[in-house]
């Protein structure tokens, strides 16, 4: 049983991804170097939805090169350091960062609202395909994005949360997540940490982002098995990750930087639970049980659409 892996209410998964630059099947007329390379990288797609479908994360995956990543990194960096001027555009700003930025780690969503850069990396192919593969959909809706920043020898944390606690105003689960490092990460700079099968367990309680690292501890279900696994990335690497994955990072007690631009992303037919209030701050009010929509939302992956583009 998956649990919540399944975007319909029911307990399957897309196992198997054709990429369709690689054509349907092989052909008799293909050489057999190429079959080979074929069933190479369908039998990498397998691998990774399958350990999706069992952790509830995968990772690390290389996304971005370096010359991106660069690109990326410089586009973060100007929003942090404008982050007044910004703050009215973007969809928040940790007030907890504002007011303790020594303590707690920089995070604000909404950075594809005011740089390009950012914008353009929401619709980044190699992210949004591998999120629609792994969510078993045929057509991806952005979400939200976010950036974390911890500076060197920085003490804030983010704590173990499931995102979609956060997230209830959607439904139903069918959501996902690329955590895109700008940085190396290892456990010394406060890489993120999963819980392996935390993706079947119950909603567990959002709690504020300035909480200690430990904090939902108290609420883990009494038979949970809180066995986290911390994921070293490279810098243009990223992790994927089910909204009900239990996760968080440490402190950076390392030299550098460790700095994330974080992807969320939902199946397209994703609707409102609750029209009572904006989705998102500054976003047009949706009524309860409308289809998430709207130019702040696009669906950034159409598989038909994707395969036509390559024929």
């Amino acid at each position: 049983m998956l649990g919540r892996m399944d975007c319909n209410d029911t307990q399957s998964v897309r196992l198997l991804s054709l990429d369709s630059s690689l054509g349907s099947f092989a052909s008799p007329h293909t050489s057999v170097a190429a079959n080979d390379a074929m069933a190479r990288r369908l039998g990498a797609m397998d691998s990774l939805c399958e350990r999706f479908a069992r952790d509830g994360f995968v990772g690390p995956v290389d996304v971005l090169s370096d010359g991106e990543v660069e690109e990326v990194r410089a586009a973060v960096a100007e929003v942090v350091q404008d982050l007044d001027r910004h703050r009215d555009r973007l969809y928040e700003v940790e007030q907890a960062f504002t007011d303790r930025p020594d303590e707690v780690v920089c995070h604000f969503l909404g950075g594809f609202r005011v740089h390009e850069t950012l914008r353009k990396l929401i619709a980044n192919e190699r992210i949004t395909k591998l999120c629609a593969d792994l969510l078993g959909v045929d057509r991806l809706r952005f979400w939200h994005d976010q950036v974390f920043a911890k500076p060197p020898h920085h003490r804030g944390v983010v704590p173990w949360h499931q995102d979609y606690s956060y997230w209830t105003r959607t439904e139903p689960v069918c959501h996902i997540t690329c955590n895109l490092l700008l940085d190396d990460s290892d456990e010394q700079s406060g890489c993120l940490q999963f819980v392996p099968g935390s993706h079947r367990w119950p909603l567990l309680p959002s709690l504020p982002f300035d909480s200690p690292l430990d904090a939902i501890r108290e609420h883990l279900p009494a038979d949970a098995s809180f066995e986290p696994v911390a994921v070293p990335v490279r810098a243009g690497q990223a992790t994927f990750h089910h909204s009900y994955t239990l996760h968080g990072s440490d402190q950076n007690r390392s030299d550098h930087w460790r700095r994330a631009a974080v992807c969320n992303y939902m199946g397209a037919d994703v609707r409102v639970a609750d029209g009572s209030k904006p989705l998102l701050r500054g976003v047009p009010l949706l009524a309860t049980g409308a289809v998430v929509t709207g130019e702040n939302f696009p669906i950034v992956f159409d598989r038909d659409r994707a395969s036509r583009h390559r024929a």
